[in-house]
């Protein structure tokens, strides 16, 4: 099917759903692994496992700023090319291909650089305690030299993905993946490496993973190639693609504000142990998100493609479908950590008074996830119809107009344990934020299936 473009077109819509979500929810669970995957196997390390976990954790800012800036050029520019090849204009859409691809090299040099220089600086500003700060900088040093695949393997995949090719958008994931799981305990256990040894993992496998994308879009199968008259920078092109991923970027480089904010006030309340049981948190919130976006990611081709060839009755019910599945997905998931905290906590870490801990945190910081379908559905939707404005609303009210001041706020009207109170600004906000979506969606939705074009014959 991939050999013609119209089956985005063409094709059942619950099995061309199936067909490319499948592949993206497997990419990013396969994703999740990667990213938690080190800090389950530093939080197993004799002796030393949950205060190394804890000094991994603090970097996480760093991590999801490095992830932010990828989204925010292939997030941004992946539905645009998505929406040039439902127009038929692939000139339009190699342009963007070409000029997301240069754009992410200048960044990661730029990261790079600025994570070398300051990283001590910025860790002990994110939450590092003396016990910890040596094993976040350790993990640091290693992990800021791999930028550049970071960069390229999660931004130019979306690239992959929007012209349809799910599969092998997935394969990319799973190469590093796999890499990942099997270097891990050779670099932590066999060659005594511990945190260093899971960073340097992680880069190699990036490494792989960046090889494949990048071969795959200046190869013969791919309707888009990396063309080396497009790779210079024309604002025409690229500013529309920023302005698209700013949503996205807002969304992950907020996760690391947040993460900031979480860290800082709860090593005031309730010292390591309650930044610790954060790193577990973020974790397995993961297991919500990735799937979630994968969904969504699946969706995207579909939304964007049809929104430009001006099938308003496609668009349409591709949402309602992404809707009902995202929805039932997160109230799956919210049950499961309802009713089995222990066992989620049990995979980062081995340390008993971590673990009993991190149980009762649990329930509390994953309350509304039941909700977090409509959320991930609604601003999904968004960016796949080009709404740049819409989703850096949603993203903002969620994230800096509720979240963060819920953060410092709650421990002063829950007086009774300041650490827990922290934890509880998370429900709160995601309640709120998803009533919010709901009605601003509902309301610009009918909006922009009413403005849109005449469908155009196939």
């Amino acid at each position: 099917m991939e050999e013609n473009k119209e089956f985005l077109r063409t094709e059942p819509l619950g099995k061309l759903l199936f067909k490319l979500a499948l592949p993206t929810v497997v990419a990013q669970l396969i994703n999740m692994l990667y990213n938690i995957v080190d800090r389950m196997y530093i939080g197993h390390i004799e002796d030393i496992g949950a205060t190394a976990l804890t000094g991994v954790g603090v970097c996480m800012p760093l991590i999801m700023i490095v992830s932010a800036f990828a989204a925010l050029v292939g997030y941004g520019g992946a539905p645009r090319a998505s929406i040039f090849m439902g127009k038929k204009d692939n000139e339009s859409a190699e342009r963007t291909l070409g000029n997301c691809f240069a754009l992410q090299i200048i960044i990661s040099v730029i990261l790079t650089a600025i994570l070398l220089i300051w990283n001590r600086d910025l860790l002990m500003a994110f939450g590092a305690s003396e016990n910890t700060i040596g094993y976040a900088v350790n993990y640091m040093n290693i992990y800021a030299l791999g930028t550049i695949f970071v960069q390229l393997t999660l931004g130019m995949n979306s690239f992959i993905t929007a012209q349809g090719f799910a599969k092998v958008g997935m394969l990319s994931v799973l190469i590093g993946a796999v890499s990942n799981i099997i270097l891990d305990p050779i670099f932590i256990f066999v060659f005594n490496m511990d945190v260093r040894g899971a960073a340097l993992a992680t880069i190699i496998s990036q490494a792989i993973s960046c090889v494949w994308v990048v071969s795959f879009l200046c190869g013969k199968k791919t309707f888009l190639k990396i063309k080396r008259e497009n790779l210079l920078l024309s604002s025409k092109i690229i500013m529309p693609c920023l302005a698209l991923g700013v949503a996205t970027f807002i969304m992950q480089a907020s996760e690391s504000v947040i993460s900031v904010c979480f860290n800082s006030s709860l090593q005031t309340y309730g010292g390591d142990i309650a930044v610790g049981a954060m790193t577990i948190l973020t974790s397995v919130m993961q297991f919500a998100m990735l799937p979630l976006q994968g969904l969504g990611q699946g969706a995207q081709p579909i939304t964007s493609y049809n929104y430009g060839a001006g099938d308003t009755d496609r668009v349409r019910a591709t949402f309602k479908l992404l809707l009902k599945v995202s929805l039932c997905y997160s109230v799956a998931l919210w049950l499961l950590v309802m009713l089995f905290p222990g066992a989620f906590a049990s995979m980062f870490t081995s340390d008993a008074r971590l673990m009993e801990y991190t149980q009762t945190a649990l329930r509390i910081y994953m309350g509304s996830m039941f909700l977090f379908g409509i959320q991930m559905a609604c601003q999904m939707t968004f960016n796949a119809l080009g709404r740049a404005k819409e989703s850096i609303i949603v993203a903002v009210t969620r994230k800096f107009i509720l979240l963060i001041p819920l953060i410092y706020i709650m421990p002063n009207i829950l007086s009774s344990d300041k650490a827990i109170a922290v934890y509880t600004a998370e429900p709160i906000a995601d309640a709120i934020a998803v009533t919010f979506t709901a009605i601003l969606f509902a309301v610009q939705f009918k909006k922009i299936l009413a403005k849109m074009p005449k469908k155009k014959t196939a």
